[in-house]
């Protein structure tokens, strides 16, 4: 999908989970951004209104898209203040629009980043009531603009959120929940893992459904964002006509799965939830639903590929526990899956020993705070030579 640089392109910048940049920078090259560079959990690119719709579109690794607009010294109140009141704002927010301001990182000059986001607000509002001679409303939720602030040492940089809610929530799944697995590091895995679609696919241990979900939209061709709306419609100058018909193109290439997506658990509830949430992600045709223990694991084709995240311990169930629920996936795998590849992420290296196969990679991923391990198991009947 090869787009042309338009020439007054902006500097961008998408966030993901640490240990999905690559990931994230390959997603931005097929969307056309050849000149996409991984920072530490960021990816940075160029691009207009266009790319920035398309990235919220379409990205399935990144949290949030933004516009960088400065970044300068910033190691006291009167240097943030000066940087942030440099910035055109009179050109990115109209006069009856709300507007927020949300901070990030540590900075030396300031003892805490609530105090460094009130400064930046400050700087905005007094030049906007310059310039227009009022203030503009700031709201604490739902703002029509938001400007984001990253500290960094003595250092800072502004940018505008183009995504608003981020592009993480996909908006089939309620917020919250038990141990919840973000849209964007389930994407994240089903990609390191190499599934395409074309592969026949198994979590075993579905819970809510994100893998599998997420699963059937790279294998049906859907645009993660395409139920949903951003924050970059509301600034000045959006051109609506532009993101009609970017959302248009967004359904032309939509297909059936060409193999099976297929989400498993023991527990039932599980079940129903997950079918509920792929119902609301427009892909419950696409997944075939089975209540069925991990030790009756069943590969659902040739060459399968199997992702899952077993819960370890650190907010569901207790790790010494959880021992035996991992030797039986290990054994489930090594005897029921012959012939398939199978990722599992893992954030306890004793529960990880416990599966009792060698896995032949290791990525290091974080889940929120928690750093864990995707591991890869090649699965064949027998011993390795």
């Amino acid at each position: 999908m090869l787009t042309a640089r338009p020439a007054d392109a902006w500097p961008l910048l998408a966030t993901c989970t640490r240990g999905l940049e690559e990931v994230l920078r390959a997603e931005l090259q097929q969307l056309g951004h050849a000149e996409a560079t991984c920072g530490r959990g960021a990816v940075s690119f160029r691009g207009g209104q266009a790319e920035v719709l398309r990235a919220n579109l379409w990205l399935r690794t990144a949290m949030r898209v933004l516009r960088q607009l400065v970044e300068g010294p910033a190691g006291s109140r009167e240097a943030l203040y000066e940087l942030a009141a440099g910035v055109a704002w009179e050109d990115l927010i109209l006069p009856r629009q709300t507007l927020v301001v949300e901070g990030a990182g540590r900075g030396e000059g300031f003892r805490s980043a609530a105090f460094a986001v009130l400064t930046v607000k400050d700087a905005i509002v007094d030049r906007l009531r310059q310039r227009w001679g009022s203030r503009p409303d700031v709201a604490k939720s739902g703002a029509d603009i938001a400007v984001h602030l990253h500290l960094s040492g003595q250092r800072a940089g502004l940018a505008l959120d183009s995504s608003g809610e981020p592009i993480s929530h996909r908006g089939y799944r309620p917020r919250g929940g038990p141990a919840p697995l973000a849209e964007s590091l389930a994407a994240g895995l089903l990609l390191l893992a190499g599934y395409d679609g074309r592969q026949p696919f198994l979590d075993p241990m579905c819970g809510t459904g994100t893998i599998a979900i997420e699963a059937a939209l790279i294998a049906t061709r859907k645009a993660p964002g395409s139920a949903r709306t951003f924050a970059c419609e509301r600034w000045p100058g959006h051109d609506a006509a532009m993101a009609r018909e970017a959302r248009a193109a967004a359904t032309q290439g939509c297909r059936d799965a060409a193999a099976p997506v297929v989400a498993a658990d023991a527990d039932q509830r599980a079940v129903t939830s997950a079918r509920r949430n792929a119902h609301a992600a427009g892909v419950e045709h696409g997944i075939t639903f089975e209540r069925r223990d991990v030790r009756e694991l069943q590969a659902p084709g040739e060459g399968a590929v199997i992702v899952t995240n077993p819960p370890y311990g650190e907010r569901l169930g207790n790790p010494t526990e959880l021992a035996g629920l991992y030797r039986e996936l290990g054994s489930a795998l090594k005897h029921r899956a012959s012939g398939a590849t199978a990722w599992l992420l893992v954030g306890n290296p004793e529960l990880a020993k416990c599966i009792g196969l060698r896995p032949s990679r290791r990525v290091i991923l974080w889940n929120g705070p928690i750093e864990c391990r995707l591991l890869r198991f090649d699965l064949y009947p027998g011993r390795r030579a």
